[in-house]
């Protein structure tokens, strides 16, 4: 019988995280037993179940850091005040997509999770609290970007935001679970550009200013 050797609370939370992490990764959502996580995080059993209470807790658990990495970078994008908001919009599409390549067995668990919340069938949970968190940050960059005159003024901010965060998930989702020749960053772009073909504001103006410089002259 292995020897479990104590560490204390938040170093044995961080560890079965890292483990759980690893072993969905490796195997699958299903496929992974508390027992499983305990072992490979060198903590006891009831460790485990004292630090999340259930496997649903701890997928909770692990789904909200994920989308905490998602509100990281919006967090980043919002500090960034000199980029143009089209630009930093598709480096969002780009970096996302390239993270989840990476490890694409994890992120496909994960990912029925988050579908779950954006349906509204976990409600009041911390990853609920987190989509919503980043919802925030959608909006205040966009509502930024409009300020700025990087995007158009005909739409309502929160129209503009809801449609990003369901085109970026979409994509995702569409490229976890269908078959697909190419990698997703690639098509997390081209989904950019649909969505900034008509909200960019240097191509939403077909003729900017011109001809009333023309009339002025004459």
């Amino acid at each position: 019988m292995s020897k479990v050797v104590p560490i204390r609370r938040v170093d044995a939370r961080s560890a079965v995280l890292e483990a759980a992490k690893e072993l969905f990764a490796a195997r699958g959502l299903h496929e992974v037993t508390m027992a499983d996580v305990a072992e490979a995080a060198d903590v006891a059993r009831a460790t485990v179940f004292n630090q999340f209470g259930s496997k649903h807790a701890l997928v909770d658990a692990i789904t909200a850091e994920v989308l905490e990495g998602y509100v990281m970078l919006l967090d980043d994008a919002l500090a960034d005040r000199t980029t143009p908001t089209p630009v930093l919009l598709r480096t969002l599409f780009e970096t996302m997509g390239r993270a989840i390549e990476e490890n694409e067995r994890f992120f496909r668990a994960i990912f029925r999770e988050i579908a779950k919340v954006s349906l509204g069938l976990d409600e009041g949970s911390d990853v609920q609290q987190t989509r919503i968190r980043a919802l925030d940050r959608l909006l205040q960059l966009h509502t930024r970007g409009q300020a700025r005159g990087d995007l158009v003024r005909d739409r309502r901010p929160e129209d503009m935001a809801s449609a990003f965060d369901s085109l970026v998930f979409g994509t995702i989702v569409h490229w976890l679970y269908e078959a697909r020749g190419e990698p997703l960053h690639v098509r997390m772009l081209r989904a950019a550009e649909i969505l900034l073909g008509g909200s960019a504001a240097d191509r939403a103006a077909p003729t900017p200013a011109r001809p009333k410089a023309r009339r002025k002259r004459r």
